[in-house]
């Protein structure tokens, strides 16, 4: 039998203390049988194949999809940063991909990983001191690891290899060079595997949490109606762009037919997520009644609905956050010596576009709330209700697109004059923070005289409140986390995938459509979508056609996984990336020194960065490497 390196499992470990990830191997060198001998040493094996997918899939650095789309903007100094310090993803946003060394590329490191995982399905089998019962989970849990990955492959380069078994090592290099498969069948394959393991699967509360890392039931339902809802949808289903696509054979790897039925699919697969989420006592995060108002207490719900140590009821599936992600956006606060942080940058901001995605306190896009002065929002205005104590500063000039909006923005969103909890009072120190943006004289102002290229600089005047906690002090921020996870499913996903499904498949939306889609609204704290726009809105037909639907689902999909790297896939799989990502970004004017010049006059926002840039089709997909594709004989993706 060959000799493999064990070290080789553990070429990528997080930081110490994730429990799942410590793993020291007690010599250099073992064969395969010596290791598929002991549980010990497989489940060391086991533990090792999350390591790769959460430093690659939780990561703010090395994941795109959390800064390639245009959720935010920043400084020339990030763009131009050493590459410890570089988000791959910006340079993706602005159409700098390349196949010569592609950015966040995952396609070597997954092989690596599908590999791994079939040395384990091939040989656990040997294992000698393990149950029953732990052997079938073991198995089972890393055939969806197998499906994950896969999903992961075809969301970046569509058609992609399948190995079902590992071949031996010493073959010839012509019988490694495998032909691209089409993307029908890779989702087949993709959904063979995950219904081969449902049966033995724990739910979440059958978990130690020692395994909260691991794949439950509600996570693997949850994502079989994932991969079929991006089967079904415009990317894959009918996509015209690449009918011409084909292997070196002529064998078709996308159809030009589109295919209904899939959608129906993808909502009986929703659906059955949501039921099994529902037995296993899955719910969305609510309830927090402790807060002075209604909105804190809003706030504060929307909050902890993307917060968890392994602990939320919300998450569906979840890895440790594996680097400091938040130097980035928290804030610097060089004028407040009580609040400042060194180590912080402070220069990833969330785009002027998101800040005005959000809705307003009905419920409603901003262009489509009647009793909203859409025509005025960047005019200067006052708010006096007690209800947005503590949000933002009351009798105060503050600009009016930051009044009467939904608790999400507040939740998520900090600018001028808006409040930020930054840490727990005191007797003696307040940390709800009034953000206070203007040039010179305020905290939260530059301290340059125009927007350089070699500091760190908010350039918009924008701060994301999300990936924060509030209870943490800005101040020492590191110091008080303890273990923090980032999601990769919620169980709100599971609610728009059903509603996003059955209002693809039904002629008409019905209660299959607004149900779901109103469980996510009611926490967020705004009225049901048919309330809402028959009530409140100047097109309140809107809400009774598919079309219309579609629009409402798509902006609350954007809203509610605002920043999580949802965005990235999602106006790729709906085709809407060369429509929305070669827009210019725009922003306040941080070198106002008042509250006039600091908004421009009132004349609207001013461009802060232009170089976005998506090619179509071309952009869609990822390009496989160059010298892969020398050396695999496959076909490259169209345009590279």
């Amino acid at each position: 039998m060959k000799k493999y390196l064990l070290s080789i499992l553990c070429t990528i470990l997080l930081l110490s203390g994730c429990n799942y990830l410590d793993m020291v191997p007690e010599k250099d060198i073992e064969t395969i049988e010596s290791i598929f001998e002991q549980k010990t040493k497989v489940e060391q094996w086991w533990k090792a194949l999350y390591s790769d997918l959460n430093i690659l899939f939780a990561s703010f650095k090395t994941n795109n999809a959390y800064t390639g789309a245009d959720e935010f903007v920043t400084c020339q100094a990030l763009y131009n940063a050493a590459s410890y310090l570089a988000l791959d993803g910006l340079k993706v946003a602005n159409g700098q991909q390349m196949s010569q060394d592609p950015y966040g590329t995952i396609w070597n490191q997954m092989y690596i990983v599908i590999r791994r995982c079939n040395i384990l399905l091939e040989n656990i089998d040997k294992t000698y001191n393990i149950s029953e019962e732990d052997r079938e989970w073991w198995r089972a849990d890393t055939k969806v690891l197998k499906a994950f990955i896969y999903f992961e492959l075809i969301r970046h380069y569509g058609p992609i290899c399948l190995v079902p078994q590992n071949m031996p090592v010493d073959l010839d290099v012509k019988h490694y060079q495998l032909p691209r498969q089409p993307v029908d069948t890779c989702f087949k394959e993709v959904i063979r595997l995950l219904d081969e393991a449902k049966d033995h699967i724990p739910t979440y509360n059958q978990r130690s949490e020692v395994y909260g890392h691991t794949f439950c039931l509600e996570a693997l339902y949850a994502l079989k109606a994932k991969v079929l809802l991006y089967a079904a949808s415009p990317l894959f289903n009918g996509n015209a762009f690449y009918s011409d696509f084909k292997n070196k054979n002529g064998e078709p790897l996308f159809s030009a037919t589109y295919d209904r039925n899939k959608w129906l699919l993808a909502a009986e697969a929703a659906d059955k997520a949501a039921e099994i989420c529902a037995e296993g006592g899955k719910s969305l995060y609510s309830g927090q009644t402790s807060k002075k108002t209604k909105l804190l207490n809003t706030m504060s719900d929307i909050e902890a609905s993307v917060y968890s140590r392994f602990n939320n009821q919300e998450f569906l599936l979840e890895w440790k956050y594996p680097d400091q992600f938040y130097m980035y956006i928290l804030p610097r606060l060089i004028g407040d010596p009580v609040n400042y942080e060194s180590s912080a940058m402070g220069c990833l901001s969330p785009s002027m576009k998101m800040v005005e995605m959000y809705y307003t306190v009905n419920g409603l896009p901003i262009e489509s709330d009647m009793t909203w002065n859409y025509s005025n929002r960047y005019k200067l205005g006052f708010e006096s209700s007690r209800a947005y104590e503590d949000v933002v500063a009351l009798n105060s000039t503050i600009v009016n697109l930051h009044l009467a909006r939904e608790p999400r923005f507040y939740a998520c969103i900090a600018g001028d004059r808006m409040y930020w909890q930054r840490g727990t009072n005191t007797g003696n120190v307040d940390f709800n923070l009034l953000v206070e943006a203007h040039k010179d004289e305020e905290p939260w102002g530059t301290q340059a005289d125009f927007l350089v290229s070699n500091d760190w600089q908010n350039i918009n005047g924008y701060w994301l409140k999300k990936h924060l906690f509030s209870w943490l002090a800005t101040q020492n921020y590191a110091g008080g986390l303890q273990n923090e996870s980032a999601p990769i499913i919620r169980l709100a996903e599971v609610y728009l995938m059903q509603a996003e499904a059955w209002n693809e498949y039904l002629e008409q939306p019905d209660n299959r459509v607004y149900d779901p889609l109103d469980k996510v609204r009611e926490r967020a704290g705004i009225l049901p979508v048919r309330e809402a726009w028959r009530t409140y809105s100047n097109n309140p037909a809107k809400v009774d056609s598919k079309v219309g639907m579609r629009d409402i689902i798509h902006q609350e999909y954007n809203i509610e996984f605002a920043f999580e790297g949802h965005r990235y896939w999602n106006i790729r799989r709906w085709l809407k990336a060369q429509q929305v990502m070669n827009e210019k970004q725009y922003g306040w004017n941080i070198l106002g020194t008042s509250a006039q010049t600091f908004y421009n006059n009132e004349e609207g926002p001013i461009v802060v960065w232009s170089k976005n840039k998506f090619v179509a089709p071309r952009d869609y997909f990822d390009p496989l490497n160059a010298e892969e594709i020398l050396i695999s004989g496959m076909v490259q993706n169209p345009g590279w």
